[in-house]
């Protein structure tokens, strides 16, 4: 178990995240402190553009804790400069205290404590991972730059708020366009044209009708949501083109070019996909870093997550997305966290990554 000091280091630590704005694209200042803080205490440290991993201990069986630099900008209403942080009655407020510089805070002094310890697994290495351009949801994502440089990966922790429990899987997210044709003429004249949106309203009524019933057993089926629709050019002209949105949060029981041939066969008009890259995600609970978690936090059953992560950067390993904090002050202007959880979080990675180490492949 971390000593209590260790742990009070955690929460200093973050105090000193929050203090550095590190909105997505600006994170130099605050990777160079990070790199600063784990080479002042005698770990090496790879830095991937302003990207920061370190880790302990030597081995092809690797286990990695990431979490991410980044944090969205402030809201409206914040009850305190939302970039200097401010504890009262034992909670913590801050950007970013939440999401997700709590688990960042906790995953470095979890290795820096176990480091000053003499700890390090024999069979295996354990890396710390902190990462840039989570949250603007681009083309651009730190993990998916830095995973190249890293060693081949066994297992991974995502550390994202979730009040300490294992997520075992999360939703997708698939964006697909649908494109509606018609042929224009004059409003006066529509006789001549064919009608685009019509066109369109039929199409969403197929896809309302599509069935997509097959079930995760954390996550549920997938769902389909008509988000934005367009069509149209002039009001005297009858449209040749009408296109909608469908935001279709995925599940790990369909892929999404199963679900995009679905949609294609369903409604009479041309399927976009216009994005796929975050694919639904996730880990049987049997799985060695399942178990790991589940030792380290005996109480907590594994769930299932709505919300995406950069878990979808490490599909293809075994993953449990688990930090602390509730989810739900993400983004918020009451952004906080109790002071005691990230303290509790400290000792949580020391127990997980200590069971998983301990544990035959």
């Amino acid at each position: 178990m971390a000593l209590p000091s260790t742990n009070t280091a955690a929460v200093d630590f973050l105090k000193a995240l929050v203090r550095i704005p590190s909105l997505t694209g600006e994170e130099a200042a605050i990777a160079g402190f990070v790199e600063q803080h784990v080479r002042r205490a005698g770990v090496d440290v790879l830095r991937h553009e302003d990207n920061v991993a370190f880790g302990i201990g030597e081995g092809d069986d690797t286990l990695l804790l990431n979490s991410h630099l980044d944090v969205v900008p402030p809201s409206d209403d914040h009850p305190y400069d939302p970039f200097e942080p401010v504890e009262t009655d034992g909670v913590l407020y801050g950007r970013g205290a939440v999401d997700a510089k709590a688990s960042g805070a906790a995953m470095t002094t979890a290795l820096l404590s176990l480091a000053a310890d003499g700890w390090a697994p024999t069979n295996g290495r354990l890396l710390v991972g902190l990462t840039t351009h989570e949250e603007s949801g681009g083309t651009k994502n730190g993990l998916q730059d830095l995973r190249p440089n890293l060693p081949s990966l066994s297992a991974a922790v995502v550390g994202e708020p979730t009040t300490l429990r294992p997520c075992v899987a999360q939703k997708g997210l698939l964006i697909l366009k649908i494109h509606a044709r018609g042929t224009a003429a004059h409003a006066g004249r529509s006789h001549l044209g064919d009608n685009a949106i019509p066109a369109a309203m039929t199409a969403i009524r197929q896809l309302e009708d599509l069935s997509l019933d097959r079930a995760d057993p954390h996550l549920g089926a997938p769902t389909a949501t008509v988000t934005t629709i367009e069509g149209g050019e002039a009001h005297n002209v009858v449209p040749e083109h009408c296109v909608f949105t469908v935001d279709l949060r995925t599940t790990p029981a369909y892929t999404h070019d199963e679900i995009a041939g679905l949609v294609s066969e369903a409604v009479d008009a041309d399927v976009e996909v216009y994005s796929d890259r975050l694919v639904p995600c996730a880990t049987p609970e049997d799985a060695r870093i399942v178990r790991a978690a589940r030792a380290a936090c005996p109480d907590a059953e594994p769930f299932g997550s709505p919300t995406s992560s950069d878990w979808v950067f490490l599909h293809d390993v075994p993953t449990v997305k688990m930090g602390p904090g509730p989810s739900n002050r993400s983004h918020t202007a009451e952004e906080r966290i109790d002071v005691n959880e990230v303290k509790r979080a400290v000792t949580v990675y020391r127990d997980l990554i200590r069971a998983y180490f301990s544990r035959a492949a």
